[in-house]
């Protein structure tokens, strides 16, 4: 595709592809857990990239699931972003505005790719880096015009939980949870009701913010490369991430795929279908709940 499709785009970037006018959709993907108590679409808003359309993960999902944000059907997600007129050959950027500079952002690249759309990058920096470099900001919005797009899933990048628990005993691929480390060791409370802390037995624990410097940008290839190899994670090895509910874990999935490896699969269910599906044998925790 003649479009410029890295996984990581900068400000510079995106400002000239808009001024070019390139086939380019930008989407605020801002989506913040429910007890921070902030509005991600209200505060698209009031400051978002000019030009850009909301993506809500919390709306473009699996509705008759009993688990948060699970993948929707491929009907659902075609006509969902065909609403934000988005095709096929439309270069999507996605960005959200958290402090990490990627929070849900990564979910939503994921998303995109899992459904068969290679055409999309996420800024680096988000919203904050993007403000900090002096770029345009808006408080308007004007709804696309809406498309055709076609979404084809690739379920090899999907884990169910069945496929979780069978890998305890056949151990066909690493499990990597990206939450931090007080709720992957069981120490710190989870931000979900009725739902402890703990690990998947076996699992290895990257925090997804160790993949990002300071300023919020992704760190280079290199040092994602070391972090991976420090925690123990063998990139040559099939890969599973995980975390809450499938958000922050896409963000190791990037980092992977910067680092050259970009069949990672994610386990869509997440902790919060682990803990209420998992025996007490098979949740870990140095903490005392419901299973300890």
């Amino acid at each position: 595709m003649a479009l410029q499709t890295k996984a990581l785009v900068t400000s510079r970037w995106l400002a000239q592809a808009m001024k070019l006018q390139r086939r380019v959709r930008v989407l605020d993907t801002s989506w913040f857990l429910p007890k921070v108590r902030r509005s991600a679409r209200s505060e698209f808003r009031i400051l978002n990239i000019p030009g850009a359309a909301f993506f809500d993960i919390d709306q473009c999902c699996d509705k008759t699931s009993t688990l948060d944000r699970m993948l929707p059907p491929e009907r659902v997600f075609a006509d969902y972003v065909g609403n934000l007129g988005i095709q096929r050959d439309t270069h999507v950027v996605v960005y959200d505005s958290s402090e990490f500079g990627a929070f849900s952002a990564p979910r939503a690249w994921w998303m995109f790719r899992a459904f068969g759309h290679g055409a999309v990058s996420l800024l680096d920096g988000g919203l904050v880096g993007w403000e900090l470099e002096g770029q345009p900001v808006s408080d308007r919005y004007a709804r696309p015009a809406p498309a055709e797009f076609r979404a084809s899933l690739n379920r090899s990048w999907i884990k169910t939980y069945e496929e979780l628990l069978d890998n305890l005993d056949s151990k066909r691929f690493q499990v990597v949870d990206a939450r931090p480390a007080g709720r992957f060791r069981g120490l710190d409370p989870e931000p979900r009701d009725n739902t402890e802390p703990g690990h998947i037995p076996g699992s290895i624990n990257v925090p997804f913010h160790h993949f990002l410097s300071p300023s919020g940008h992704f760190l280079p290839t290199e040092q994602l490369q070391a972090l991976f190899a420090r925690a123990g994670v063998d990139l040559g090895r099939p890969v599973c991430v995980s975390c809450g509910s499938a958000v922050t874990a896409c963000t190791v999935a990037l980092a992977a795929h910067e680092c050259g490896h970009p069949g990672v699969s994610v386990y869509d269910g997440g902790w919060s279908e682990w803990y209420i599906r998992a025996g007490p044998e098979h949740v870990i925790s140095e903490g005392r709940g419901k299973h300890v």
